[in-house]
């Protein structure tokens, strides 16, 4: 194998390819990216449940196949200087040169390096990467980090009639964002654990195509984008009937500036002690909206929140971080509160934004 190309394009693939690898210490190889050079070079990594190959171009001087360990690879890449790379096959080693500069890397037989499968020419949804990523990164915090409850620990995506639908709940809040502005004969639903969906929200990040793809079918998720192909395995579940329980009405309901309710939750959440509670007192009548919080070691807070209030008097006590964690996925400068009650789950939605909805329980006290 002979390849040659530029040193930024190479390592951006290497970096991508290197978060993936597997730590199997019976399949040495998963701890490895594959490079193939073939009319260009293909960069792969896998860990079995989740699986990346990028095509890098360049010059290919001589075709061949080669597997390297991925956090020496990315060491080398990261240390060479020059612009250009260009990458043989010694023997069964690879030799990495670049201006003034040679290192010799001992590879591992690639025989047993799994195949990435997937259905390369199934139709499915087409989406501008910045929604898509916007998607993701608007319910992902909500998932739960544990893989006791899986459908809990996964991002649940529903691809249907040109729409993509993001949902993540650890059953104390749930995040659902839809991005209505895509097109594509693609439908279906997953389960994409959150460790797959945090990888997304990185290749995302990183690649320059302003269009990508998502397809799903029975076994995995798979997003193309630049060059590159993203595969990961999905969750074997069932997501909970979230609309279920969404309330359909309010019996109190609160619009004010996000920016203010920001800037009150960050004062609130140094008086709120280890519990990190708030209060949320609405009396409608009194054109009241106050934002309470107190600790026995620190002392307490009570601030008053210009609103418009309508509906029940209500006081109610939620975690502070389920409730301000949301706000940065809300599109709007208002945002809407609605209360069902004491002990039922406050709404949180953009005034001008019906695109995303977040729902969070209150605490029994």
């Amino acid at each position: 194998m002979q390849f040659t190309t530029p040193k930024e394009k190479i390592l951006n693939a290497i970096l991508i390819a290197e978060r993936i690898v597997g730590k199997k210490e019976s399949l040495p190889v998963l701890s490895c990216i594959l490079l193939d050079a073939s009319k260009e070079l293909s960069v792969r990594s896998t860990n079995l449940e989740a699986g990346v190959d990028m095509k890098v171009l360049g010059e290919v001087g001589e075709k061949g196949v080669v597997a390297v360990p991925a956090s020496i690879l990315s060491q080398t890449l990261r240390a060479v200087s020059g612009d250009k790379v260009t990458l043989k096959s010694e023997g069964a080693n690879l030799l990495i040169e670049a201006r003034g500069s040679k290192t010799l890397i001992k590879a591992v037989p690639h025989e047993e390096f799994p195949t990435l499968s997937a259905e390369e020419n199934k139709k499915g949804l087409k989406v501008t990467r910045a929604l898509l990523l916007e998607a993701l990164q608007s319910v992902s915090y909500a998932a739960s980090t544990s893989m006791i409850r899986p459908e809990l620990g996964s991002v649940y995506v529903k691809i249907e009639n040109s729409k993509l639908i993001a949902v993540a709940t650890d059953s104390f809040r749930l995040a659902e964002k839809i991005v209505s502005d895509a097109s594509g004969e693609g439908s279906g639903d997953v389960l994409v654990p959150l460790k797959h969906a945090q990888e997304m929200v990185h290749i995302l990040e990183r690649v320059t195509n302003d269009d990508v793809e998502l397809v799903i079918d029975d076994s995995q998720l798979v997003l193309i984008a630049d060059g590159l192909r993203f595969v990961s395995r999905i969750i074997d579940g069932n997501f909970p009937n979230y609309k279920e329980i969404i309330p359909k009405s309010f019996t109190t309901e609160a619009t004010l500036l996000k920016g203010d309710f920001a800037e009150t939750l960050r004062k609130a959440r140094v008086f709120s002690g280890a519990d990190q509670h708030v209060g949320f007192h609405v009396y409608p009548k009194k054109k009241v909206f106050d934002v309470t919080a107190q600790s026995a070691a620190i002392g307490e807070m009570s601030d008053s929140l210009e609103a418009a209030v309508s509906g029940d008097d209500i006081d109610v006590n939620f975690h502070i971080g389920y409730v301000a964690e949301c706000l940065q996925s809300v599109q709007s400068d208002s945002i809407v509160l609605g209360f069902s009650g004491a002990g039922k789950p406050l709404v949180i939605k953009g005034v001008s934004d019906a695109a995303f909805t977040y729902l969070v329980m209150p605490l029994n006290r």
